[in-house]
């Protein structure tokens, strides 16, 4: 039985870790967790989202930037995070084909995407 999702794995290119750090840091204000000591001579760097799932950005050799996959966070006060996005100079795509959702696309410094949803009350 599944219970949960654990993480999801954007890749990354290497030597980038110093870039997503100040992205996903700041930008969004995730906050970095360590890699555990197997992992860590890899690459990459990992992230809470929320208390339930981690954002894992792995270091791949031939990167190529994930521009219809995605992970989606779930945020509450998303037009003030759409702000802060674009505070940031992250242009911010809104969609509003998610019944119930009030949602945009944005992408991370190394052009992967990155979905950002709030449920709509009374949705």
């Amino acid at each position: 039985m599944i219970t949960g999702l654990d993480h999801v794995q954007p890749a990354a290119p290497p030597g980038s870790e110093g870039a997503l750090r100040e992205f996903y840091g700041g930008v969004p204000g995730l906050r970095e967790i360590p890699k555990p000591w197997g992992l860590a001579d890899r690459g990459g760097c990992w992230f809470e989202a929320g208390a339930l799932a981690q954002l894992h950005l792995g270091i791949e050799d031939d990167f190529r930037p994930a521009r219809k996959a995605h992970p989606a966070l779930r945020v509450t006060g998303l037009r003030a995070y759409a702000r802060r996005l674009t505070g940031h100079g992250v242009r911010v795509t809104w969609d509003d084909r998610l019944p119930d959702h009030d949602r945009f696309h944005a992408y991370d410094p190394v052009g992967n995407c990155l979905e950002f949803l709030e449920r709509r009350s009374g949705g």
